[in-house]
């Protein structure tokens, strides 16, 4: 195994636990650190991904990224979420960013969909109700985000091993 190759694998190690806690802590971006341990592999060694394979994984870490952020709006809007209760999840999300990390963004996501929800004149039963499918639709894209990692980091460990082997 050659030095760039070695360092490639270093890095990429680092970056796929970067990518990891990027699913889960608001503000990195998990996915797409994951996706540049393979552009490294790649640098490293041409052959070790085709172009193929890399530009699918790019599409797919594109779709994820644009996924953790349009996903809970889609269902506060499948819930017939108010102009209020999105505006306000929105800004519960950014509140809850700054203010209570790691998990600010989801709580403030829920408690920004109640309140705007309860400002349009909602009853506190359909306001939770709002709430509660933007929370689950956020897990829901924090769990896509976990699979799609996994799954770039398998390809990376395997990639090495076949390297090396």
């Amino acid at each position: 195994m050659d030095l760039y190759f070695s360092l490639a694998v270093i890095a990429g190690s680092i970056l796929i636990i970067i990518a990891f806690i990027g699913c889960i802590v608001p503000g990195l971006p998990g996915p797409p650190f994951g996706f540049l341990s393979l552009i490294l592999l790649r640098l490293a060694e041409p052959t070790i991904f085709t172009s193929d394979f890399l530009m699918t994984m790019g599409a797919i870490t594109v779709g994820a990224f644009l996924l953790d952020y349009v996903l809970p709006l889609l269902g506060a809007k499948m819930y017939n979420a108010s102009k209020e209760g999105i505006w306000f999840s929105i800004i519960g999300m950014l509140i809850g960013i700054f203010f209570f990390p790691p998990f600010g963004m989801i709580l403030g996501l829920l408690f920004g969909a109640i309140i705007g929800e309860l400002i349009s004149g909602k009853a506190k039963t359909e306001a939770l109700r709002v709430g509660i499918a933007s929370f689950v639709f956020s897990l829901l894209a924090i769990v896509i985000k976990f699979i799609l990692t996994a799954v770039m980091s398998y390809y990376f460990v395997e990639a090495v091993f076949r390297y090396v082997v």
